[in-house]
């Protein structure tokens, strides 16, 4: 599973994997690059991860960009 977030005006994902979730940085050119400083708890469910992002990730916030918006969910 791979879920698709607009944090803040920065395209990120995460994906599920082996009971964790892993946190990426999308770049224009769908190259995905590995944040390893934020580790997001295993428990969260999939619709608290939007949320999650929006605390971890609140400084980024701008006039232009208020909040953490989800993009898609491909399975």
């Amino acid at each position: 599973m791979l879920i698709k977030f607009n944090v803040f005006g920065k395209p990120m994902s995460v994906q599920r994997k082996e009971g964790e979730w892993l946190l990426f940085l999308e770049s224009a050119t769908s190259m995905r690059v590995r944040v390893y400083d934020v580790v997001i708890p295993p428990e969260l469910q999939e619709d608290e991860l939007a949320g999650y992002l929006a605390d971890i990730y609140h400084e980024n916030a701008n006039s232009k960009y208020l909040s953490v918006e989800l993009i898609s969910v491909l399975s």
